[in-house]
């Protein structure tokens, strides 16, 4: 059975790294994303593949009362375990530092890797500062090196490292590793991919979503439900665990507090003020700060307005649950934890599980709505500038009517309104329902407006006949490449 690559469809954040090795000069990288989403992964293959030397450096994970004085010593222990220095004491960070820069190889081509930066700085207010001025003094002097500074505690890096004025034009390149795209998913079920039915595929992106982690762990011989209950309804399963250890690692002691607000947006979008007042909090700064760290951190994505005829329209922001692992725990996993760990879920049909069908939808949304690029390909807008994508939602006023399109994207010349379904058999009602949104989106006569059908399911025969949709998009062209 040939072993899958981690690093495994990411060649075009592959062709950007391998780039900067085309200067002279030391880049400093920064790297953020979802835990488990492979960012250490990609960069070790980099270091591998297109430098002559690779080091990495990690920062202990958090527990109560860890100090600098242990993170000191972790660094000394993996730089000697790297390196020809010998293991000492380290006494500081300006010091370590020094020694790293020491240590590092004089010739041929360099990265270093220091991991979950936000763990390392522990206990040591000025870590930033103190690596600010060894950037700038020891290592970006140096040639033919590439400092990547990676975490996944988004709010430590956007303060001590993108917002601080200390590294203000000084990194290279700043990208946020996302998931999985579709095609670059099929791999993961290996040599029996093309046999495995599209449903079978959709339900395990429903749990898995595009992380590679989660991915790996696919044992292709057994069902979707197989799998699933496997891995999420069985005590010792990867992702019965995972929540926990994920959210206290990335948010520490906020983590409950982040929980909460997941726990609130596990069904439709909400705004801020919905939020709120269904967590009987007042609005503040607290829960922007919580909302825009979930988002960097890969769990959630705010759906800015926008006018389907351009220019700013003042309406209110929606959030929704991106991630489809994160629902998933906390629809069905976590309020059954001790039932599951009795066992009493092991052979539960999935679609008895409390609004299977609801639940579905909305992670078939999500995947829909994070691959618009394959999307894109399948109408004919691949090389066409999009001026704006997302979910679209018209309140209702004394001049307008209520609206909701699961996609609206907009071009300079047309609308493209995107209709995703998810269903046994999609019947010829889907074209009515289409129609009539349509009809109330707030525009002037004669604006072109393209239908579009994007669709998992027996599809009715009466839909192609009746010609409707500009263009009718199975799920399964969205796997191809």
């Amino acid at each position: 059975m040939p072993i899958l690559s981690p690093f495994h469809g990411r060649q075009f954040f592959a062709d950007q790294f391998e780039r900067l090795f085309r200067k002279p000069k030391a880049s400093l990288v920064v790297v953020q994303g979802r835990r488990r989403i492979g960012k250490s992964a990609f960069v070790k293959h980099c270091g591998l593949t297109f430098a002559d030397h690779f080091i990495k450096l990690e920062g202990l994970g958090p527990r109560e009362g860890i100090s600098a004085v242990e993170q000191l010593a972790a660094f000394a222990e993996q730089l000697a375990a790297q390196t020809k220095v010998p293991r000492v004491t380290l006494e500081s960070w300006p010091q370590a530092f020094q020694m790293l820069a020491q240590a590092l190889p004089t010739k041929g081509k360099v990265v270093l890797l220091l991991d979950e930066i936000s763990w390392m700085a522990t206990g040591s207010t000025d870590f930033a500062g103190h690596l600010k001025v060894a950037w700038d003094n020891l290592f970006s002097v140096r040639n033919h090196l590439i400092v990547v500074l990676c975490g996944s505690v988004s709010s430590w890096i956007e303060a001590n490292l993108l917002k601080s004025a200390g590294f203000v034009g000084r990194t290279s390149w700043v990208f946020t590793m996302p998931p999985m795209p579709l095609p670059e998913c099929i791999p993961f079920w290996r040599a029996k991919a093309p046999r495995i039915p599209v449903l079978e595929k959709i339900k395990t992106l429903a749990v898995t979503g595009g992380v590679p982690r989660y991915l790996e762990e696919i044992d292709p011989a057994q069902t979707a439900e197989q799998n699933i209950h496997r891995l999420c309804f069985d005590p010792g399963g990867l992702l019965f665990r995972e929540f926990e250890d994920l959210f206290s690692s990335v948010f520490n002691r906020r983590a409950d507090r982040y929980r909460d607000i997941c726990r609130v947006l596990s069904g439709p979008a909400r705004t801020m003020t919905e939020i709120t007042k269904e967590l009987q909090i007042g609005r503040g700064g607290i829960v922007t700060e919580a909302l825009a760290e979930l988002e960097s951190a890969g769990f959630i994505t705010c759906d800015l307005p926008f006018s389907p005829l351009g220019g700013t329209e003042k309406r209110t922001a929606k959030y929704r649950l991106s991630d489809n692992y994160t629902r998933f725990y906390l629809r069905y996993i976590e309020p059954e934890k001790k039932r599951i760990e009795k066992g009493l879920y092991r052979t539960r049909p999935l679609e008895t599980l409390p609004q299977w069908d609801t639940l579905m939808g909305l992670q078939f949304e999500n995947l829909v709505l994070g691959n618009r690029d394959p999307l894109l390909r399948h109408i004919d807008l691949a090389n066409t500038p999009i001026l704006n994508a997302g979910p679209y939602f018209q309140a209702k006023t004394l001049r307008t009517e209520a609206c909701q399109i699961d996609m609206l994207l907009r071009t300079k010349k047309s609308l493209y309104v995107i209709e995703i379904k998810l269903r046994e058999k999609i019947t010829s009602d889907c074209i009515t329902d289409v129609q009539e949104k349509i009809r109330r989106l707030k525009l002037p006569k004669g604006t072109p407006c393209r239908p579009v059908l994007v669709y998992q399911g027996q599809l009715d025969p009466s839909i192609p006949d009746e010609d409707f949709f500009d263009y009718l998009v199975p799920f399964e062209r969205l796997f191809e490449a």
